[in-house]
């Protein structure tokens, strides 16, 4: 399912070949929780600005509208008309954010919607079965993420649990494949290393999920309040020890400079709500720097956000009238900042992807760093 094209030392060309379709990576994952991306952003915008991959969440799918209600629409990709390879996240992550009260037992965790406050039980077999009913491509294990710092011993417990709950979730995939009324009898399943900041941890849990043989390993419990220099480090302890056939997932990451750094390391996989929580606060990313569109310099500016981009938002509209949007609270304003946050995260991938092809990666981290972090 995984081809390795090229190697520009650890920084890793593939390609991942789905029920869905083909993926080209390095890839970014352009994050839609509830099944759409935030900012008025349809299954056609996803397409015209380059996006490969949907991410939607789990957890909030299931309390809103019910996985029930999708797997009679006939799934999530039928529900959103998007034809393209979906990541489900597993719901743990929200339920360890989210949850203001809940009980981790080793059968799962009791909590409370944060919607309603109705009591909900969710475990491995339950995440299985709810991705099961949204019928997404791949889909994630259900595991705990701790907080950065923990104990050490508590981290300790929580990646045993993990482990376990892994098995389990593998057995309920592989049941849940083979039954005549699963929409997609072909749906991938990623493993989650967890372990906190504890390298000997994350080495140990990597290596003990790796004999699983799964779909795609993910590296999770990061970017939840160690510095970058601890989540590099993290990387690069663990990924020697991460299948070299399999894609790799760094989940929640990132900025521009942490993607590039993680490719850097060996990363295939990267999803970031940044782009469009960003971008509907005006916060924008271009080739040249950071462009906070709301400064009073773009009251009267004609250019586009980026002159050398070509998404919707650049090719039709100034600085000026986006600017104007945004104070004038119009969902168009939030759109096109969508529009263009997405389409450069795309079109910075593609980039990433060229230069690995072409065995100048090292040329272009080094170009793209500089360039990317400037505040304009």
């Amino acid at each position: 399912m995984f081809k390795l094209l090229n190697k520009d030392g650890k920084a890793r060309r593939g390609e991942f070949h789905t029920e869905h379709g083909t993926v080209q990576t390095p890839v970014f994952m352009n994050v839609g929780t509830c099944a759409t991306v935030r900012g008025g952003i349809s299954s056609l915008d996803l397409k015209e600005v380059g996006c490969q991959v949907e991410l939607s969440n789990t957890y909030h799918l299931h309390v809103r509208p019910g996985d029930d209600v999708i797997y009679k629409m006939g799934g999530l990709h039928k529900f959103m008309n998007w034809d393209a390879p979906i990541l489900t996240d597993s719901g743990g992550f929200q339920v360890f954010s989210l949850a203001k009260l809940r009980k981790i037992t080793e059968e799962g965790v009791s909590f409370n919607s944060h919607i309603d406050g109705a009591k909900i039980f969710m475990g491995p077999e339950e995440s299985m079965q709810i991705q099961s009913n949204l019928a997404s491509t791949i889909a994630m294990a259900f595991d705990e993420c701790v907080e950065n710092p923990s104990p050490r011993d508590y981290v300790q417990q929580s990646v045993e649990r993990t482990t376990r709950w892994l098995v389990r979730c593998k057995e309920e995939m592989k049941r849940l494949n083979a039954l005549e009324r699963t929409i997609n009898k072909s749906q991938m399943l990623f493993g989650i290393n967890q372990g906190g900041c504890y390298d000997d941890i994350r080495i140990n849990h990597m290596k003990e999920i790796a004999k699983l043989d799964l779909d795609g390993y993910a590296i999770g419990g990061l970017a939840v309040g160690e510095s970058h220099e601890e989540m590099y480090r993290i990387i690069d302890s663990v990924e020697p020890f991460m299948p070299d056939n399999k894609p790799r997932y760094l989940m929640g990451v990132g900025t521009p400079e942490n993607i590039i750094e993680a490719v850097y390391r060996g990363v295939d996989f990267f999803d970031c709500v940044i782009t469009s929580r960003n971008a509907r606060h005006g916060y924008l990313f271009t080739a040249k720097g950071r462009v906070h569109i709301l400064n009073q310099k773009y009251k009267t500016d004609p250019l586009p956000i980026d002159p050398d981009c070509q998404c919707p938002a650049c090719k039709n509209y100034s600085r000026a009238y986006i600017r104007h949007l945004l104070k004038a609270n119009e969902m168009l304003g939030m759109r096109l900042c969508v529009l263009h946050n997405l389409y450069f995260y795309n079109d910075m991938m593609s980039k990433i992807r060229k230069a690995i092809e072409e065995n100048c990666f090292e040329d272009f981290r080094i170009k793209a760093l500089e360039e990317y972090s400037r505040r304009l």
